[in-house]
């Protein structure tokens, strides 16, 4: 499609409100990639007051883990980091939790050759991985749940506990996450690069200094994945717009499933961090069924995957990497060049998925019973694990109530 007619388009649907878009497309003619709505209201009201609900209490009790271990700062910066490492474990948790009991779907998991070895599939179904602790992760953004999956895969290679992520700035003030992301040392961009560019150097110096090792008393690296978008925002009819608009401004063409990235943070990011990380790791994020004119977010709401029974019905990620020695970064230039390569073989592979509901897979294995896809879902390793995130506000409650009896005892006596 040429970009008059990414114009045309664009210009027909940004009125539009994102759930009705679906129906404006026509059932008919492109039904719900997730399929009927498998519950009524009654049942989608009590699915709502039991997600939202029990999100409420395990964010409220993440937060009390979170100012408890607040202290620490000022005694023991390791000791503070490392604890909120762990909150950071306990909130995946939740996360995995509500997507595997109310929104479950197909994770399809393929690769290319430079990631071979590093996944595997359990006896029991489970996907592992064995990345580094410290990497770059880049991925295109498609719908806001893309980092809860992005999120789990730190998961399966138990780094759950240490990704950071940039986040728009507007999201720092949402009422609990907000607050609980600044403690988890999330970077927030207002894209203005004057602004942005001392906050991110001050945060990457961070990320880039030694600390204490708990077990072992061992000055090292913390572990470390820092996720970027560089697309900046999730594809929608809106953002498509203005990708086309920058597109005609600055003469390059435009991407099919993708917006055009932005090279500026991602640049940055490398130069400052060279030295401390050796991968850039690259995943392609695809939803199935969205049709070719059609936007992930417009059909995978909160209401249709979490309280309707439409998630999607399947999700696939395809990964690569690359050795940031190979990366051009002594010019701004060079390394915008680097990346919009990357990004139009991300595109020629999203329009594969399109045409043929896969992802390229490595199939040229040494060993022939490799498969070329790991088809999962997400799931805790054990159901023990989600009494995590509740030892600590229940040992704080168990305390105060002691407390509070020995006053009262105090005071009558």
């Amino acid at each position: 499609m040429d970009n008059e007619g990414l114009r045309k388009r664009t210009g027909e649907t940004t009125q539009e409100k994102p759930d009705v878009r679906a129906a404006a497309v026509g059932e008919a003619e492109h039904p719900h990639p997730g399929g009927e709505v498998k519950h009524g209201l009654p049942v989608q009201i009590l699915r709502a007051i039991g997600s939202i609900g029990w999100a409420l209490i395990s964010l409220i009790g993440i937060h009390i883990t979170q100012f408890t271990g607040a202290p620490l700062y000022f005694w023991n910066k390791d000791y503070y980091y490392a604890w909120m490492a762990l909150t950071k474990q306990h909130f995946v948790i939740i996360l995995i939790t509500v997507s595997q009991l109310f929104s479950p779907t197909v994770i399809r998991i393929s690769w290319d050759p430079s990631m071979r070895g590093q996944l595997r599939k359990t006896p029991d179904g489970r996907l592992e991985t064995s990345f580094p602790e410290r990497i770059i992760l880049m991925s295109n953004h498609q719908i806001y749940t893309d980092w809860i999956y992005l999120w789990w895969s730190a998961y399966t290679s138990r780094m759950h506990g240490h990704l950071v992520v940039l986040l728009k700035e507007s999201l720092r003030y949402i009422p609990l996450l907000g607050p609980g992301m600044m403690f988890y040392g999330f970077i927030f961009m207002a894209r203005k690069w004057a602004s942005d560019k001392p906050r991110l150097a001050h945060r990457l110096q961070q990320l880039k200094t030694k600390h204490t090792l708990l077990e072992s008393g061992s000055t090292e690296l913390d572990p470390m994945w820092l996720l970027i978008f560089p697309e900046g925002t999730n594809l929608s009819a809106n953002t498509r717009k203005k990708s086309v608009a920058w597109s005609q401004k600055s003469g390059k063409p435009d991407m099919k499933h993708q917006l055009l990235p932005r090279a500026t943070g991602m640049h940055f990011c490398l130069q400052q961090l060279k030295g401390t990380v050796d991968w850039v790791y690259d995943c392609t994020v695809a939803y199935e069924g969205v049709p070719p004119n059609g936007y992930a977010q417009d059909y995978f709401s909160l209401r249709s995957t979490f309280l309707q029974g439409r998630p999607p019905k399947s999700v696939n990620l395809h990964w690569r990497r690359f050795a940031v020695a190979d990366i051009p970064l002594d010019s701004s230039e060079s390394f915008q060049t680097w990346i919009e390569t990357r990004w139009r073989e991300k595109d020629a592979m999203l329009d594969q998925y399109k045409n043929t509901g896969r992802f390229p897979a490595d199939t040229d294995t040494e060993d022939a019973k490799t498969p070329a896809y790991v088809e999962t879902d997400v799931r805790l390793k054990s159901w023990t694990e989600l009494l995590q995130p509740y030892v600590t506000p229940l040992t704080v409650f168990l305390l105060f109530n002691i407390v509070r009896r020995f006053w009262k005892q105090f005071i009558s006596g």
